[in-house]
This record gives structure tokens, sequence and C-alpha cells, in this order.
């Protein structure tokens, strides 16, 4: 895309990552997602709320959110009621087509000034009761969990859980239950690591909680799950979803999470006018899909793809971040792409940070954004699966 108008990443923000009914679960999706947005704006103090032309966010699990989930958080976060704003579900994939889709308006002259991200609460997802509107004349009823219906069940053939293909993954490409809890246990320390040094700080933004029962409120700041490394449970907690002989744990997978993130894209002429120091130049992205059972390994073909649109190639690269909707995601994506451990994931992945789905698309980009400032790198890479057969992926070159 080299001939194309430039777009840049001025700014980046997110929630902590909270736990399955933990630290985060006392707000929506719409809550995480304002405050992910109003931290990214006030970040730029060029930038007015009312400087935002457009919003795309992603968002999964919109049952009970009410209207328009996107424009909720635009509003919410302060921006004008001018704002035009789009809600976009690519199940884990949303976050990411939103920035992507956030480049194209700047791109085609419709915008300079976009916010793009995605939110999910996990915790706040509705059980669903299908037979209700119409009753239930006889017999049995049965209550539907959004979180599995809408977010982690494939959609064709046997409608199975999305650890089923994790597990159709590691027959495939020969990963054994070790090398599954390895993994876990390496991208658990990076992210215990990479906490504790504080790189998270500058794409965090503190978030208050109630602490309930008239107790004071809370500063959560810390990503909630990557501190439950516990290394002996892991190795022996018994597999999920085959569970004699299975592969794919509770604990080499990516948890149940809450969150949002939300970066700023602003268009060249805008740069210059407002005088803003970028963080990142957005260099091309890549979309594909593959036969819905295999979407673990979609981002091996959408990741090339992105890079061949930045006019690039795989030697360019410094670091890759690629989301651990499993262990084995990550693991069976580095072998396809011949990719060294040391450039993937390096402070850490979804398996211990956490999976928000609406979310993760946009935060390892956000985490990208860390990663090329503190390792210094130039050119880096996100990718993410989604079900359904796809995956989304970016490259961006840093410049901070």
């Amino acid at each position: 895309m080299a001939s194309l108008p430039a777009v840049y990443i001025v700014s980046v923000a997110r929630t902590p990552v909270g736990s399955f009914l933990g630290s985060l679960s006392s707000l929506s999706a719409t809550q995480l997602g304002a405050h992910a947005i109003k931290a990214a704006v006030e970040r730029v103090p060029q930038i007015k709320p009312e400087d935002v032309e457009e919003v795309f966010f992603g968002n999964v699990l919109s049952a009970n959110l009410g209207q328009a989930p996107a424009r909720q958080c635009a509003i919410n976060a302060g921006l004008s009621n001018s704002v035009v704003a789009t809600t976009v579900n690519k199940v884990c994939a949303s976050g990411m087509k939103a920035i992507i889709l956030g480049a194209q308006t700047i791109i085609t002259g419709n915008a300079s000034i976009v916010v793009a991200g995605g939110t999910e609460s996990m915790s706040n997802t509705p059980h669903y009761l299908p037979s209700l509107r119409t009753g239930t004349k006889y017999g049995d009823g049965t209550i539907v969990d959004g979180v599995q219906k809408d977010g982690l069940r494939d959609a064709y053939g046997k409608q199975e859980l999305m650890g089923m293909a994790a597990e159709l993954c590691s027959q495939d490409h020969g990963f054994s239950r070790e090398a599954q809890d390895e993994y876990a246990i390496q991208t658990y320390q990076r992210a215990q690591a990479a906490t504790e040094a504080g790189v998270f700080q500058s794409e965090i933004a503190p978030i208050q909680v109630t602490g309930g029962r008239g107790k004071p409120s809370v500063t959560v700041d810390r990503d909630e799950e990557a501190k439950n490394l516990n290394v002996e449970k892991l190795k022996t907690v018994r597999p999920v979803f085959i569970p004699n002989g299975g592969t794919v744990t509770a604990a080499n997978a990516a948890p149940i999470n809450d969150g949002a993130a939300a970066v700023v894209l602003v268009s060249e002429a805008k740069l210059k006018e407002l005088g803003i120091k970028p963080l990142a130049k957005i260099r091309g992205w890549g979309d594909a899909a593959r036969e819905p059972e295999r979407f673990t390994i979609a981002p091996s073909l959408a990741i090339p793809k992105a890079i061949k649109h930045a006019g690039l190639t795989e030697k360019d690269i410094d670091y890759y971040e690629i989301n651990e909707a499993f262990s084995v995601v990550a693991l069976a994506n580095m072998k396809l792409l011949n990719l060294e451990a040391d450039k993937v994931n390096v402070f850490g992945g979804s398996v211990a940070i956490g999976h928000p789905l609406g979310c993760s698309g946009a935060r390892i980009v956000t985490t990208l954004t860390t990663v090329l400032r503190e390792k210094k790198g130039k050119i880096g890479v996100a990718g993410i699966c989604n079900g359904g057969g796809g995956a989304s992926a970016l490259v961006i070159e840093n410049l901070q």
C-alpha cells in the first residue's frame, strides 16, 4: 500500500483484562469500551473529543447491551453526537478488523480522525431462553449460554466448541499436551515479567470499580490472570474437550475475560496540521479464511497477505503478536510460518493476559506498539484467528 495515503496510530489505551466474574465484572462491555476510548483520546491533547469523526468498535457478545454498542461506547466516552459509529463482529478478530476499517476510511478520504478497537464483557453475557417467546408446550425447556452459543461454539457441522478445533489442530500438526503446557508456562512467565517491569503501564488505563456493599471503590491497573500461574497444577489439570487422551486444557487455553482496547488513527495531513508525534504507521493488512474447523491456522494465511500488502517480506519483521486462543494456535502458526519463539508474544499472550473476544484484536495491536518500543524493533505484525475459519493481520512500523 505504498502508493496509498498514510495512516498513523497516535494513541493506544486499554483497560486491564479482568477474569471471568472477576475484577471488571461490575462493568458492562459498553462501559469498558467507553473507558478505553476516553483514555485513548485524552492521551493526544491536540485532539479534542469533538474532533473524532468516526468510531469502529468490535463487540461479539452484544445481547442485552442495548442498541449499537459502538455508538454507546463513543457517546459515553464524551465524543460528540455527530460521531459516526459502527459495531464490528468478526468474532475474535473484531477489534483488529475495526482498526483495518478505520484505516480504510481515512485512506478513502471519508475521515481524518478515527477511533477503533473493541470491547467485551463475557462476565455479563446473558443466558438465553429460546422457547420463552412461543412458550414451552410440553417437556423440559432449555437455557442457552450466550458465551458459548455466540462466542465459543462453531456454527457449522457438528457445532462443537472451539476447543475441539484446537484438538484437531494439535493432531494435524503434532503438538503434544506437554508441548502446549510448556508454551503456556512460558507465556505466563513472560506476562508476569512484563507486568513486574511495568512495560504495560503505558497502554493500560486504570479503571475504578465498585468495592461492593458500601466499601470504597477499587482501582484496577493490572491484568488479573497473569499472576495465577501454578506450574504443577497446570501440568496435571485434566483435558476439557477430549477427557481421555486430549491435549487441550483450561490452563493451556485462553481464559474467559472482560476488557476493552482503543487506538486513535489519523491521516498524514491531520498529523502534520496538529503537530502530533505518532506511535506507529500502518503499513498493511490482510484477511484470510479457510474451512471453519481449521480456523486455528488461518493466521498463517492472513499474516503473509498482510506482509505482502505492506510491500515487505518476512525478513523485515522484527516481532509478532499472534493471539493465543489456545497455546496450540500460537505453536501451529509459528511452525507453519517458520517463526522463532523469541520474536512471538515476547511479553506474553492471551493464555496469560486473557481473551475478551471483541477486544483481543485491538489489544494485541496495542501491545505490539509496546513491544516495538521496548525492544527497539521497527516492523511488527499482529495476527488473530476467528471462529468460522477466518483470520485478520495488521503490519505496523514503529515510530516511537
